[in-house]
C-alpha cells in the first residue's frame, strides 16, 4: 500500500516533465506581430517585406532579419521552369495577403532557431475572434500554393 505514494509522485513528475512543461514553454514563446508587408525588391518597400512564398524580411541592409516560415515549403521564384516561377509568385502574393489581414503570432521568442542560411525559423498562426486558430502552413497548403509538412516529398511544380 505504501508503494502507491512514490508511484503517484513519479507519475505526477513525469506528467509535468513531458506534458505540462513543453506546453507552457510553447505558449510563452508566441509573440504577436503586425506589420504592413510589401514585396521585397519593389521600389520604396517598407520595413517588412515578403521575399517569396515562405520567407519574409524585417529591416533594412545588413541589420535585416530574414525569417523562414515553417510547416510548409513554397515553390521557388527562381524555379526550374516558368510554371514553378508563376506558382511561386502566386504563393508570394497569398503570403503577403494573409500576413496583411491583421495581427498574427509567431513562435521562437527572442532567440528562435535558425536554418543553415542563418534565417530565423518561425511557425505562424492567427487566432480568430471566436477563438479558433488558423496556421499559415495549413492555409498555404490548403490553397495548393505550398507543400507540407515535411519531410518534403518535393512537388514537381513544372508538370
Amino acid at each position: 500500500m505504501i508503494w502507491r505514494i512514490p508511484v503517484l509522485l513519479i507519475a505526477v513528475m513525469l506528467t509535468w516533465w513531458f506534458i505540462y512543461r513543453p506546453i507552457a514553454a510553447s505558449m510563452a514563446d508566441w509573440t504577436e506581430v503586425q506589420y504592413d508587408f510589401d514585396v521585397c525588391g519593389e521600389r520604396g518597400r517598407g520595413f517588412a517585406c515578403v521575399s517569396d512564398g515562405d520567407t519574409v524580411t524585417l529591416g533594412y541592409g545588413s541589420s535585416a532579419r530574414r525569417i523562414r516560415l515553417t510547416g510548409f515549403n513554397a515553390p521557388e521564384i527562381e524555379g526550374q521552369c516558368p510554371a514553378e516561377s508563376a506558382a511561386a509568385l502566386r504563393a508570394q502574393a497569398e503570403l503577403r495577403a494573409w500576413l496583411n489581414r491583421g495581427a498574427f503570432e509567431w513562435d521562437g521568442g527572442s532567440e528562435p532557431p535558425r536554418d543553415r542560411y542563418g534565417r530565423e525559423l518561425r511557425s505562424v498562426r492567427r487566432t480568430a475572434p471566436d477563438g479558433s486558430s488558423e496556421t499559415l502552413a495549413d492555409h498555404m497548403v490548403d490553397a495548393d500554393l505550398a507543400e507540407g509538412p515535411g519531410p518534403w516529398q518535393y512537388q514537381n511544380w513544372c508538370s
